[in-house]
């Protein structure tokens, strides 16, 4: 998978979890992404006690596996792994795991 390849797929999981809005509302920063799976979108955000990091890889059969971590010092501690969530559950899933809110309404 090229590079432009890795930041297409990561810029099409951004926009299905809300593009800039989501970016602003969650202080989202440190996007990156990698050819993990069919491509790989990770970012760090803020605002939450339970989790601190968002890793969501696209798998061979169009879903997501979606990774929620906490980053401290120089430790991580993975706090919730889903494997094959639909893109339209990526924001629901987001709130209820995080308990940040994506848009205003």
């Amino acid at each position: 998978m090229t590079s432009q390849e890795q930041k297409n797929v990561a810029g099409t999981i951004l926009k299905q979890l809300g593009g800039n809005k989501f970016m602003m509302m969650v202080g989202a920063h440190q996007l990156t992404c990698s050819g993990e799976g069919y491509g790989t979108m990770m970012l760090k955000f803020k605002g939450s006690k339970v989790a601190n990091y968002l890793k969501v890889t696209l798998t061979a059969m169009d879903l997501y596996d979606v990774e929620f971590g906490k980053i401290w010092g120089g430790n991580y501690k993975i706090i919730k792994k889903v494997s094959g969530a639909y893109n339209d559950m990526l924001v629901s899933l987001f709130e209820s795991t995080t308990g940040l809110y994506t848009k205003l309404f």
